[in-house]
């Protein structure tokens, strides 16, 4: 088969402890999974049917090395670009029609993500009633830290989570304080497309959502992941 042009390398996490690379395959993310964040947003929160959106693996700036910081560009058409931090899902199988219950095994592990939002875009997007993707999906949208395999930390249907800019606290938030569950959106997910192997679910943020400039840095935290620093320049 004649490529036109080179096709691009794949984009990787790093697998903990021994450096292995996890190719990602597509990202899918999650709506208003927080109740408190979905009161922040202007939405009575419910769990009558859950919503999903993407981001490419393009959009992804990955740490390779536990602790390593990183840096991502702030992106032109916002003036307000907004964090939110979210623990990060890793399918290690795929799969359609999941039910819950088998939901965990078709997990490989977990990482500190961030969804990088514009926000004053994603407002005027939804004036319009217009898709917004552009929002959402944009270069150095994605920050992941190192993937930590399940066989290492268990399940993880709670633990803290947390973001500060500069040292001050920001957001905070327990995983089971989810309004969907892991389980439950995998399962809910897999009912409209089939999972595959390198898929990876962003699963929502706690509240306290807000506006970062250039030149600050957010710490996250999940417990037990560790920590991830990245600074907008």
């Amino acid at each position: 088969m004649n490529l036109l042009f080179p096709a691009p390398p794949p984009i990787c996490l790093t697998i903990l402890p021994e450096g292995t690379l996890f190719p990602i395959r597509r990202i899918f993310c999650i709506g208003r999974n927080y109740e408190e964040h979905a009161r922040e947003m202007g939405v009575v929160p419910e769990r009558t049917m859950p919503f999903f959106f993407q981001k490419s693996p393009e959009s992804v700036v990955a740490q390779h090395r536990l602790d390593e910081p990183l840096t991502i560009r702030y992106p032109p058409a916002t003036t307000d670009l907004h964090y939110e931090a979210e623990l990060v899902v890793a399918l290690g199988q795929g799969g359609q029609n999941i039910a819950p219950a088998q939901a965990l095994a078709h997990i490989f592990g977990y990482a500190i993500g961030l969804d990088m939002t514009r926000r004053d875009l994603q407002a005027l997007l939804k004036e319009r009633r217009w898709p917004w993707d552009m929002a959402k999906n944009f270069t150095d949208s994605a920050p992941i830290g190192v993937l930590h395999p399940i066989a290492t930390t268990g399940e993880l249907d709670h633990g803290r989570i947390t973001l500060d800019v500069n040292g001050s606290r920001k957001q905070q938030g327990d995983i089971q304080q989810m309004i969907w569950s892991v389980n439950e959106m995998i399962a809910e997910l897999s009912r409209m497309i089939a999972l595959a192997p390198g898929d990876l679910l962003f699963t929502g943020t706690p509240a306290g959502v807000g506006r970062v400039t250039r030149q600050e840095t957010l710490q996250i935290q999940i417990e037990p992941l560790g920590r991830l620093e990245v600074t907008v320049v």
